[in-house]
């Protein structure tokens, strides 16, 4: 018997009773939606249509409105293209794939774009996170 959390369950699944290695991916897309747009996988504070993120997520990105959705803080124009690119993809991806897609975003950013990926920044808080606490004892 398969234990899920109803709403990160594949579709395939819900219609056939069979899981696949393509699953999971399923899943892991419904966390990073979450992760996109700040909201639940399942909300009733949608219209009922849209209760489902994931249903939710497709009818904006039909009307041509994911910037309604995503943060801001996490997503930009730029990124929208991306986004469609990876989610009108014909065949859903393995997880191997995922994998290395995301790896060619991670180097594709620009390494200022954001402190964690800056080597530098990461040392520069550690050692005056170690000079504070040196001098404070």
């Amino acid at each position: 018997m398969v234990l899920g959390t109803r709403g990160y369950l594949d579709p395939e699944y819900m219609q056939t009773g069979e899981l696949t290695d393509k699953s999971d991916v399923y899943s892991f897309g419904l966390v990073l939606l979450e992760l996109l747009t700040r909201e639940k996988v399942i909300s009733n504070t949608r219209p009922e249509a849209e209760k489902f993120l994931a249903i939710h997520f497709l009818l904006k990105m039909k009307e041509g409105r994911l910037l309604d959705i995503l943060d801001i803080n996490i997503v930009s124009k730029d990124t929208i293209e991306e986004i469609q690119h990876m989610i009108k993809g014909e065949e859903r991806p393995t997880m191997k794939e995922v994998a290395m897609e995301l790896e060619t975003i991670k180097r594709k950013g620009s390494r200022d774009s954001h402190p964690w990926n800056d080597d530098r920044s990461i040392q520069e808080d550690c050692e005056s996170f170690v000079d504070e606490n040196i001098i404070s004892d």
